[in-house]
This record gives structure tokens, C-alpha cells and sequence, in this order.
């Protein structure tokens, strides 16, 4: 099976598991017993989201890996192409019903590996509608997902020219100066829209241009989001979009992982607001 047929199979296959993950949601709003692999409380529908993806994902011809968020190692589910997903982003928000997304990149390598080696990556967002960002061979394509089935909505998207929102997680106080600073210039020109799950927030900004950071914090100088599964994926998709992502130095696809569940700072969004950050936090 060819590269281009795995990552539609891959597409697919996350598109069909959608409304099952998004039903299994409200039974699943309890926490289980059982950290993820750095340190966070998961959810049952963390779990439940976690073994669905890896039966759909992993038993798909020409996937070779499957890891996840949720656990420690890397599968080995044969020979091809390696699958990195976060089954539940946002899952925090269950319990107040608000935005949550499912996150894939699709590697031609290995994992722990490069944002290069990616060769589609997207997003599911479960909102008051279910759509689907996915990007591949340097398009972002956005759709609709009913009864598992994704009809385009977009094609080529592209973030709007002129920006309108921002979102900045982290604590306030827990912000470095240079990147508060940043922050105080930024505020007076955007709108903040900032829900809680990277996803929805991304989407914002994919939707109006802007954007999105969770920046290195004085308490955590990597930041929180997870290279492989959040940052590379999200930033491939940005920068498919005509956008920018950067770890506060350059390009988040250039980072060179150590672990498998290495942690980055993330900014994305308009190239000129991360030229902008990036001079800002230099």
C-alpha cells in the first residue's frame, strides 16, 4: 500500500472512530486509577478513546507503529508508516462539557521522530458540530464528519490575512517577562478566545488567524505540550495552512526529539505574530 493510500486509510478510519469516541463520552466522565505516562489523571474516556484508536489505527496495512499519549511505549503493529495520536485532547473539559479533539500525525519513521518525517497530521473537534482538520503533501483540508463519513467543507485553507484572536495558556504569573511582554502587545491588538483544550483553541485561530501559545513557564521550561503528539502534529497543519509554528526559536517540525513523551513549547498561528514572538522571546 502506497504512502498517499495509508494516510487516507489513516483519515478515514479516525473520521469513522469519531462519533463512537463522541458517544462514549458521556458515560466516561469519571477519572480512573491510572496516570498517563507523564503524570496527568486520565479520564475512562481517555482510556476507552486510547483502545478504540489502537484497534482502528494499529490494525490498519501500512501502519508499523501506534503510540499514544496515554502510554508509555511505542506498538509495533507491523511494517510501514508510525501513527502518534492523542486520543483525547481537552478531556479535562468533560466534566463541564466544553471542547475536546482527537489529534493524529502520520510518520515516515520511527518513533521518537522529527515534525519533518510527518507526512499528514490532522485534528477532530468535537463541538457543536464534528469537523476534521487534515493536512497532507502541504494542504490543510477541513471536514464535516456525520455517521462517520467526512465531507469536505474547505479545501486548501489558509489562516485569514488579517488576525482577530489569541489564546495563552499557562498560569499568568508562571509567564517568562520576555514572553509577557509579548503578551501585553498582543492583547491590545486581538481577541482572546482561550476554552482549555489546545485543539479548539488551534481551531480559532485556523478559523480567524491569530495565535495560540502555551509558552516555557518559570516552573516548566519545556512548556506542557507533548512534542509527538500534540506540537508536531498541530504545527504541521498550521504551517500546511500558510502558517507558522515555533518552539520560541524556530520551526516546532525541526525539534529534535529525545523521548518519546518529550514535552515542547508551542506557538502557532500567523507568521507575522510568530516573527513576532520569536523576536520577542530571543
Amino acid at each position: 500500500m502506497a504512502h498517499t493510500d495509508t494516510v487516507a486509510a489513516v483519515r478515514d478510519a479516525v473520521a469513522a472512530a469519531a462519533p463512537e469516541i463522541r458517544a462514549g463520552l458521556p458515560g466516561r466522565r469519571e477519572k480512573s486509577d491510572d496516570e498517563n505516562p507523564t503524570g496527568d489523571r486520565r479520564l475512562a474516556a481517555d482510556e476507552y478513546a486510547d483502545e478504540l484508536l489502537e484497534d482502528r489505527l494499529g490494525g490498519l496495512d501500512g501502519v508499523g507503529e501506534y503510540a499514544s499519549e496515554e502510554r508509555a511505549a511505542v506498538i509495533d503493529t507491523g511494517s510501514g508508516l508510525s501513527v502518534a495520536v492523542d486520543p483525547l485532547d481537552g478531556s479535562s473539559n468533560l466534566k463541564p462539557n466544553n471542547v475536546m479533539g482527537t489529534i493524529v500525525g502520520v510518520y515516515d519513521a520511527t518513533l521518537p521522530a522529527k515534525g519533518r518525517t510527518l507526512v499528514a497530521a490532522g485534528y477532530v473537534l468535537y463541538g457543536p458540530i464534528t469537523t476534521m482538520a487534515f493536512a497532507h503533501e502541504g494542504t490543510t483540508t477541513e471536514y464535516l464528519i456525520e455517521n462517520g463519513e467526512a465531507t469536505t467543507l474547505r479545501e486548501e485553507v489558509t489562516l485569514p490575512d488579517d488576525p482577530t484572536v489569541y489564546g495563552f495558556g499557562g498560569r499568568v504569573p508562571d509567564w517568562p517577562d520576555d514572553f509577557a511582554a509579548y503578551v501585553e502587545a498582543i492583547e491590545s491588538e486581538l481577541k482572546l478566545r482561550y476554552g482549555g483544550a489546545m485543539i479548539g483553541d488551534v481551531n480559532q485561530v485556523l478559523t480567524y488567524g491569530g495565535v495560540f501559545a502555551y509558552p516555557a513557564l518559570e516552573s516548566a521550561p519545556a512548556g506542557k505540550l507533548r512534542l509527538q503528539f500534540e506540537g508536531n502534529p498541530v504545527g504541521y497543519v498550521i504551517e500546511s495552512a500558510g502558517g507558522r509554528s515555533s518552539d520560541g526559536n524556530g520551526s516546532i517540525l525541526d525539534v529534535e526529539p529525545e523521548e518519546l513523551h518529550d514535552r515542547t513549547p508551542v506557538h502557532l498561528g500567523n507568521a507575522s505574530l510568530i516573527d513576532r514572538l520569536e523576536s520577542a522571546v530571543d
